[in-house]
Formats: C-alpha cells, structure tokens, sequence
C-alpha cells in the first residue's frame, strides 16, 4: 500500500498559511520581547504568567520523548485528546464530502467531532466480544473514507483489541487509523507509538488525564508521523497548551515511578472489585478490563444508578448504549470510595 498524506490532506488545509507569530520566526536566545502586545509589568498572580507559552511545547515535548522513547518532532500537543480529534477532522476530512468509520460502543467524541465537522460517520459495531468487526470496516470503506476510529483498550467496555486486526487496517486501509490509548497505562498491552516508522497512516492518541492524574490541565498527545504533526501544527490555535499546565506536565514527568505505584495500586483494586462483584446476586457478568474502570452487567441497572445517585455516588449508566444494555462503568475510585459503593449495592439488594 502507497500512503500519501498529501492526498489525503484537505485542498485548503495544504494550501493554507498559518498563523505566525514574532517567535514563530525568531531562532536563539532573547532578552527582551515586545512583539506580542503583552503587560510588560506582570501579573498580579505569578511573575512570568504575563507571557505567552512556547507555541510548541519544546521543553516538555521533550520530556515526553524521553519517558515514550519517541522523537519530540513525532508529538503533538492538544488542550485535551479531544482537540487532537477535532483537528484530525479539520484537517483530513471535508465538510459534506468525507466519511470516518466509528466502532461503537466507543468513545463518543469521535461521533460528536464529526457531526460538528459535518463528515459523514459510518458505524461498524464490535461483535458481541468486543472485537473489532473487520469485514463490516471493510465494507463501510469508500474513496472518501479519511480516518478509522480505533478505541483500545474501549471505552465503555475496557477490553483491548486485538493486535492482529488493528495490524490488518493499517496494512490495507489508506487513510489514517487514529489508535485512542486513553488507558493504554492500566493494561498488559503493548503501546502501538513504537510502530510509526512502519505505518505512516497511524495516528496514536494519548493523554495526562488518567493514569497521570492530571485530568484538569487538559492536556492530550497525538504520536504520528512528521508531515501529519507538521499539518496539526499548522491549524492549531497559536498557543493551545497554557504555560501552567506545560509546567506542571514537564514536573510530573519526573515522578514516573511515583505513577508507576499509582497504576498498580489501582490495576490491584480493580481486580479486586472484579471478585466482589462477581460474589453479588444482582451482578450477571463483570467484563473483563484493560482500564482503570469496569463494565458490570447487573440486574435492574437504572433503577440501581438512580439509588446510588441519592446517596451522592456517581456512576455512569451505559445501558442506552449499543451492546451494553444493562450495564454500569464504574471508575476504579479511592479505597474508601469504593467501600462506599460495595455498601449502597449491598444495601440495595436488600430492598
């Protein structure tokens, strides 16, 4: 298979010319900055937050490459996964023209993005195990087919997708296979960053918000190929990642073990409430989970989501979605949290 990304770019996103600042054009070491109309006398919060931020993150693009083994000029930075979407769709797929291929139950960004972007979303739903329905993709693949959404490890299911078909879609499908490894931290999986160099149609999305912890900086990665990080970079608002969040990014980087002792305190948690679920009446089958929630088929679920609501716990209930009816994804909480939880479905079953 030939992969072009220039074909598969947008006619106006290729000939566009982005937005350039003094420091876009700037190289080196400067003293003193007055091109860019900021309050040279400060802030009254902190000293240097009058600036703007490095538009490109260069100092903690390269502490993520660092902890991912990957080149910093492979890293895209978005103000959360979801404005990575958002501009993959901007870029790639034209309004009214250009269809993606969504796998539900999923992530619902991907639908949400597209109707916002006005493509057409085409939907080959999992198999009743959660795998990825190859042929139905393949069927649902035209020439205006821009990108396949690939959750994995899936949200709402947790369970990771099988290597070997994601493999099959990068090897015959050309146009982007955008791999969301939101969760990819809790599970036994391989990351699929280290195969860029073999696939320049893989787009892999990740993010501080789960495993790191830091869900309120809003801060998302897209690992990728140069030309498609070039062309993120160019439709990008000039300043997407705040100074606060690069910094506080750039210090938790430096805590990795410290993140590697949370996931394994939480991956123990969760198969530890896989055993209590599984000892409940009310509970039909726990799904097996890559992430740092679980999906728990149980018997009465709205009326079991609405009584947890009345004691002040809140869980999400997935029983409108496509393969989940019935079914609760619970978060992997605190120790105490989760006693609160194990309490009020007991106290339930008691009614």
């Amino acid at each position: 298979m030939s992969f072009d990304v220039n074909k598969l770019v947008r006619d106006n996103i290729r000939e566009l010319t982005p937005y350039s600042s003094a420091r876009d054009e700037f190289h080196g070491e400067a003293k003193v900055f007055l091109d860019a109309n900021e309050n040279s006398m400060g802030s009254p919060l902190i000293k240097w937050y009058n600036r703007y931020p490095d538009p490109y993150q260069t100092d903690l693009k390269k502490a993520i490459s660092k902890v991912k083994g990957i080149a910093a000029e492979h890293i895209f930075l978005g103000n959360g996964s979801d404005e990575c979407i958002d501009l993959l769709y901007r870029c790639f797929c034209e309004p009214k023209k250009d269809n993606v291929i969504i796998c539900p139950p999923t992530y619902g960004m991907y639908e949400v993005s597209g109707n916002i972007n006005d493509a057409e979303v085409r939907r080959a739903p999992l198999l009743q195990s959660f795998q990825l329905h190859i042929g139905q993709i393949e069927e649902l693949v035209d020439e205006h087919t821009k990108m396949i959404w690939i959750c994995s490890p899936n949200n709402p299911t947790g369970n990771s997708m099988k290597r070997e078909d994601i493999e099959t879609l990068l090897n015959n499908f050309n146009g982007l296979v955008v791999i969301d490894e939101a969760y990819i931290n809790f599970s036994k999986h391989k990351s699929f960053i280290q195969e860029l160099p073999d696939y320049p149609n893989l787009v892999v999305l990740q993010t501080f918000s789960k495993a790191w912890g830091l869900a309120a900086l809003r801060l998302g990665i897209a690992f990728a190929s140069t030309e498609i990080v070039r062309l993120l970079n160019k439709i990008k608002p000039p300043y997407n990642i705040n100074q606060a969040t690069q910094e506080l990014a750039t210090q938790a980087l430096e805590e990795i073990g410290q993140v590697n002792d949370m996931i394994k305190e939480l991956v123990g948690m969760r198969d530890a409430l896989v055993r209590v679920f599984e000892s409940m009446p009310l509970v039909e089958k726990v799904y097996p989970s890559d992430a740092n929630f679980l999906l728990v088929k149980i018997k009465n679920a709205r009326k079991i989501y609405e009584y947890l609501l009345t004691k002040g716990i809140v869980v999400r209930d997935r029983s409108n979605v496509q393969l989940c009816d019935n079914c609760l994804r619970i978060t992997i909480g605190t120790e105490d949290e989760i006693t609160l939880l194990v309490k009020a479905i007991r106290e339930y079953s008691k009614k």
